[in-house]
């Protein structure tokens, strides 16, 4: 319960709604229990008037005392009747309050696990896959809300109402109470040994859950791929075995379930043995009624339902238990990068690297080694080498997504980490690599940074980026929908719609990380000179791996291994005839040979 108790505080907050609740719960198990005693009434009532009735056989008499009886019954099951409508009604403002209460909260829960995933840092999501995360936020969170909803009610219930049954059974006499409810301590213990394994296996089940999401998750995503290797085949098997995995565990625990029912039944009908043994004893003893045998075994079938509830309501906390840790778990992890509480401050743009270094930390691998350089406002600074030799990397630093591990980075003079990061991060604009856009209408995709839908500059950003008449000619041009509900563009148009996003935001930063590479020669130049344009006294990183796209820069990074082994414009690295030399002629005679 240790994990359970972080959701405390919500306890208190909706304190309102389950003070009330519990109250209605009480009410409802006072009329709950008061049926029992009028039934005893009318047992009684007809076990010692049926000899007077019988006596009367033959008279007229005896119709007058069938009329009383039957008036008399009926009386006791309006009464019964009436006693259930009201239990009936305080049922329902139990689960008006309660329920309710345990919906406020998974709202709330779901809020606090989104909010604290937005706040979490880069490396975070590197690190846990897309459908982990999403299970905790929905799955997870459903499991608790049974915990919080049904499964505190149905506790508060049943607690209520053995205290309310077992004291009436105490007033009519001990000796039976005792033996009426002697199977039920066992079922305490059996309970007791059942919980561990109940939750041991719910974690089980949990974790492969994850795991099938992840798993489906990732395969929807790369159904290109699957499909244009032909692996569908595989994709089922791996599927069936991830699947029959989850199976196994759910078995395991359906298993325990299928033992532990059925016990519970038989433990509650050998109390009902023992009652009316024992309680027939006690009748020929004088010590109680018949009538009293007949109340102790409603009484007992008052009990069943909170029986069967209490192992319901043990596998329900213990599976909320489960769920509740594998969300404390994310919720306890403190983001990496964290903004310092200093108001926003806006940026010219002047970027210094100083001697960064920079390790991944989940896989060790060294990015970048001492490299330094400026880049001014005005300036279009380029960076070109290897797959793999740290040009993404400084994107990030820029952005910091991370935080260096030796040197320092200074915006305008001052250390990216002393800089208000929401402010800082709202004055540049990125063109990832990896291009994603949005389920949604292109103008909204373009406009993602704006909060107010403004159609000229997103039509004027589309053109921009060289992407406007590729727009237009769709049939329902910007209001086109991307994704899995509409059209899918191609691999160049998605890049010119990705950089229309980074323009319309009108950044003063602006990072170019090889954005370029699925347009041809022609638009490429349309946009940088649109560009150079639109980024005049602003600052302009661009990483690429064609130096046609950045022979115009005002200085180019050629970064190998983590270094910068160059640096200069595009005239002075070709007199050096170095590395950048060797590209150039390189990707010179690679075109020579395409035409």
């Amino acid at each position: 319960m240790k994990d359970l108790a972080y959701l405390n505080k919500f306890f208190y907050k909706y304190r309102w709604r389950l003070i009330p609740g519990v109250l209605f719960v009480v009410i409802s198990n006072i009329f709950s229990v008061l049926p029992a005693q009028v039934i005893r009434v009318a047992f009684n009532l007809v076990t010692e008037n049926i000899g007077v009735y019988q006596l009367f056989a033959g008279f007229n008499r005896q119709q007058m005392i069938y009329e009383i009886f039957g008036s008399s019954l009926l009386l006791f099951g309006i009464l019964v009747l009436v006693l259930s409508l009201l239990r009936g009604l305080f049922l329902f403002f139990m689960r008006q309050t309660i329920i309710l209460m345990s919906r406020h909260i998974e709202y709330d829960l779901k809020n606090e696990i989104y909010n604290h995933y937005q706040v979490l840092s880069l490396a975070f999501y590197r690190r846990h896959n897309t459908g982990d995360l999403m299970n905790r936020a929905t799955e997870d969170v459903s499991r608790v809300r049974m915990y919080l909803g049904p499964g505190i009610m149905y506790t508060i219930n049943t607690v209520v109402l053995f205290i309310l049954v077992i004291y009436a059974m105490l007033t009519v006499n001990v000796r039976l109470a005792i033996f009426s409810v002697l199977p039920l301590p066992i079922l305490a213990v059996i309970i007791y040994y059942v919980n561990n394994t109940i939750n041991f296996r719910s974690e089980k089940i949990q974790e492969r859950l994850s795991a099938l999401s992840s798993f489906v998750q990732e395969n929807f995503s790369g159904i290109r791929i699957m499909k244009s290797y032909v692996r569908e085949n595989h994709a089922r098997k791996n599927f069936a075995i991830e699947s029959d995995d989850y199976k196994t565990h759910s078995m395991a625990l359906v298993k325990v379930q299928a033992l532990f029912y059925p016990l519970m039944l038989l433990l509650v009908g050998l109390s009902n043995i023992i009652t009316i043994y024992i309680g027939g004893i006690e009748v020929m003893k004088g010590t109680i009624t018949a009538g009293n045998i007949a109340e102790f075994l409603v009484y007992l079938n008052q009990l069943t339902f909170p029986v069967m509830a209490l192992g319901w309501v043990t596998s329900l906390i213990q599976r909320a238990a489960a769920s509740q840790k594998r969300i404390n778990e994310f919720l306890q992890q403190q983001p990496e990068i964290i903004s310092p509480n200093v108001p926003k401050q806006s940026v010219d743009g002047n970027i210094e690297f100083h001697n960064v270094s920079f390790i991944y930390p989940d896989t060790g691998i060294q990015a970048l080694k001492n490299v330094s350089f400026t880049a001014k406002p005005g300036e279009l600074v380029a960076i070109i080498g290897r797959t793999g030799s740290g040009k993404s990397t400084i994107a990030n630093l820029i952005m910091r997504m991370y935080d260096t591990t030796g040197g320092e980075i200074l915006i305008d003079g001052t250390p990216i980490t002393q800089l208000n990061l929401e402010g800082y991060r709202s004055q540049i604009g990125v063109v990832p690599q990896d291009v994603f856009l949005f389920s949604d209408t292109i103008a909204n995709n373009i406009a993602f940074s704006a909060d107010v839908l403004d159609m000229p500059m997103v039509e004027q950003a589309a053109k921009n980026a060289a992407v406007y008449h590729n727009i237009i000619a769709l049939d329902k041009g910007f209001e086109t929908l991307i994704g899995e509900r509409g059209i899918t563009l191609s691999g160049g148009q998605k890049q010119r719609v990705s950089i229309a996003r980074a323009i319309v935001k009108q950044p003063q930063i602006m990072i170019f990380d090889d954005c370029l590479s699925a347009v041809d020669t022609r638009t490429e130049e349309e946009i940088l000179n649109n560009l150079g344009n639109i980024m005049q006294g602003k600052t302009s990183i661009i990483i690429a791996h064609r130096i046609s796209t950045i022979k115009n820069a005002d200085k180019i990074l050629v970064i190998d291994n983590g270094e910068i082994i160059e640096q200069g414009t595009h005239e002075y690295l070709m007199q050096q005839k170095n590395v950048y030399f060797e590209l150039y002629e390189k990707q010179l005679l690679e075109e020579e040979e395409n035409v």
